[in-house]
């Protein structure tokens, strides 16, 4: 272990800013900042308001609904998550959510909707086109 600015440091630890992410998409209404880490990817998704994973997301990546898990927690906003199941959620600023596949989802209200997804896969595959 080394020891910086009077921290202890574990060889192999790293932060990343989100201020210079590895890679920005950028769908209709849609932020995706992402971060990679060597095994780990993580997101910060930013959506606007009005944003629906069926009318952004779904066009580039030709699926019913959304078939990826999503594992963070919400910053600010609130998001109306409804599953293939006739099963409907919220999450809101402070909340810590798991969403599993097969979903539709959209903001609610006039706020900006802003997470961070600690899902690797998700992170990888959110409105990336085929």
């Amino acid at each position: 272990m080394d020891i910086e600015e009077g921290k202890a440091v574990m060889p192999g630890a790293e932060a990343r800013s989100f201020d210079s992410p590895d890679e920005q998409r950028t769908p209709p209404k849609t932020k995706v900042d992402l971060v990679r880490f060597e095994g780990a990817t993580v997101g910060r998704y930013t959506f606007e308001p009005g944003w629906r994973w069926s009318e952004a997301v779904k066009p580039l990546v030709g699926t019913d609904t959304c078939q990826l898990r999503h594992v963070g927690v919400v910053l600010a906003g609130r998001i109306h998550i409804a599953y293939s199941d006739g099963a409907e959620s919220e999450a809101g600023a402070g909340d810590a959510f798991l969403i599993p596949p097969g979903h539709d989802a959209w903001v609610v209200g006039e706020e900006t909707y802003v997470s961070y997804e600690f899902e690797s896969r998700s992170a990888e595959e959110f409105a990336r086109g085929s």
